[in-house]
């Protein structure tokens, strides 16, 4: 975690075919746990992005979506790095 980190502010790419293949993984198990397809969480995930987009500039590569299911409930998850903050007027806003 921590050197996921380092490498992303010192911009090395860590995005290779392991670290696809074990999203996809986790999006299966994902699935079996919280009943909710792969497909649910990519739409998702590319609608959080759209929205947050407009008031933050983001790292969409680094962005992670999941759900976490207790015994009782389940979470949803987003981990999206904020790269600045967009300085919209009030005008725009509203």
């Amino acid at each position: 975690m921590l050197l996921d980190f380092l490498n992303r502010i010192f911009g090395r790419d860590s995005s290779n075919s392991k670290d696809v293949a074990k999203e996809r993984l986790r999006l299966v198990l994902v699935h079996d746990r919280a009943s909710a397809s792969p497909e649910l969480l990519h739409a998702l995930k590319a609608d959080l992005i759209k929205v947050i987009s407009k008031y933050m500039e983001i790292d969409e590569v680094a962005s992670e979506v999941s759900l976490d299911k207790s015994e009782s409930q389940v979470a949803l998850v987003a981990n999206i790095p904020v790269k600045k903050v967009k300085h919209i007027s009030q005008s725009k806003s509203l």
